[in-house]
């Protein structure tokens, strides 16, 4: 089992700057917040494959709880 809390979901504000003779391409620094979210998942280490994901706005204890109760079904 592993989580991630606070994944921010992100978009740039303004679009990239394109490459110019000698210049990389170029991304501003400005972005716009959507949000966070919240990923739990099991995974069966064998296989690599996600067992039992849980995607949510937060993570409190009665959530990681029922995340685990779910696992346990498996």
């Amino acid at each position: 089992m592993d989580e991630m809390t606070g994944i921010q979901a992100l978009e740039r504000a303004l679009p990239s700057l394109p490459m110019r003779p000698g210049k990389v391409e170029r991304q501003e620094f400005e972005y716009i917040r959507h949000g966070t979210q919240t990923l739990i998942a099991n995974f069966d280490v064998v296989t690599g494959q996600v067992l039992v994901p849980t995607i949510d706005q937060h993570r409190t204890e009665a959530d990681f709880l029922a995340h685990c109760q779910r696992g346990k079904s498996l």
